[in-house]
């Protein structure tokens, strides 16, 4: 299937497989205290995200949730033009997950997910099918709009193409110039599953590498602004993580220009395996 246009604004959605919108630009709260996570979600809220990610693990549902209610009560935006990710912790049985769903959805003081994932694939092929089918019957239930993976390696999106299950609307992983993870990419694109990039900007790892410096004086921008871009231009949806008011601002700042092909593949190029955190796309 072809790549995602990017979208030009900050609001801007991509349509996933399901038939639903996903904004491609939003927030990541990982390692995030509940101060930093309410203020850093109400900051991004007010500066135009709509998208805010969090997860069971992050431990930081609540506050998340309590700053989009906040936000809403205050502006009258409505909650479906806000969207809210979450994921599972544990990939054990069926019953737990469903009980996992309801507890995350408890937390952060919501009746649904807009998109609620797999945290990884770890468990085995046996675990892997119970859960999903927990993932899709709670999207029955309408507690989840939609469902995906995180950490998928190609592997195990195949294992659920041969089971002929409903496919992931979104794969989360490490994508970033430095991490381009070729074949998991491929199946996802062929087979209409969004590409999700949890560390757009490496951890900052590589913003003094030459490449990227050059690509962003050219451009007039900084070396964030430049990883992000590469990755809306590969039609990614992108979730970068700040604690800093300026930062979470100026991250948004990519929709006033454009990447020239021959840049892109200067970018391209500078794939290394850099892993910036955790890498289970291997998992059996």
């Amino acid at each position: 299937m072809p790549v995602p246009k990017p979208v030009t604004s900050l609001a801007g959605r991509l349509k996933m497989r399901d038939g639903q919108d996903i904004p491609q630009f939003g927030l990541g709260v990982y390692e995030m205290s509940d101060k930093e996570t309410y203020d850093c979600v109400k900051h991004a809220l007010e500066v135009g995200y709509r998208h805010i990610d969090t997860a069971e693990w992050y431990g930081n549902e609540e506050p998340c949730g309590r700053a989009i209610r906040d936000f809403i009560k205050e502006t009258g935006t409505h909650r479906s033009e806000i969207f809210l990710t979450s994921k599972l912790k544990h990939n054990r049985d069926y019953e737990l997950a469903m009980q996992d769903i309801r507890s995350s959805l408890k937390r952060a003081g919501e009746t649904y997910f807009d998109l609620y994932l797999m945290h990884s694939a770890i468990g085995g092929p046996k675990v892997r099918k119970e859960v999903w089918k927990a993932l899709c019957d709670a999207k029955k239930e309408g507690w989840l709009h939609s469902i995906g993976v995180s950490n998928f390696g190609a592997k195990h999106i195949q294992e659920f193409i041969d089971q002929k299950v409903p496919l992931p609307t979104v794969n989360q992983i490490d994508l970033h110039p430095f991490m381009r993870h070729p074949e998991i990419v491929r199946i996802c694109e062929d087979n209409g599953i969004l590409l999700e990039a949890w560390g757009p900007l490496a951890r900052a790892m590589r913003f003094n590498h030459s490449v990227v410096q050059s690509v962003a004086k050219k451009h007039g921008k900084d070396e964030a602004q430049i990883m992000l871009r590469w990755g809306l231009q590969h039609g990614f949806v992108i979730i970068p993580k700040s604690v800093s008011p300026k930062r979470i601002k100026s991250n948004a700042e990519i929709f006033d220009f454009e990447i020239p092909p021959e840049d892109m593949k200067e970018l391209d190029a500078l794939d290394e395996y850099l892993v910036t955190d955790w890498d289970v796309v291997d998992v059996e």
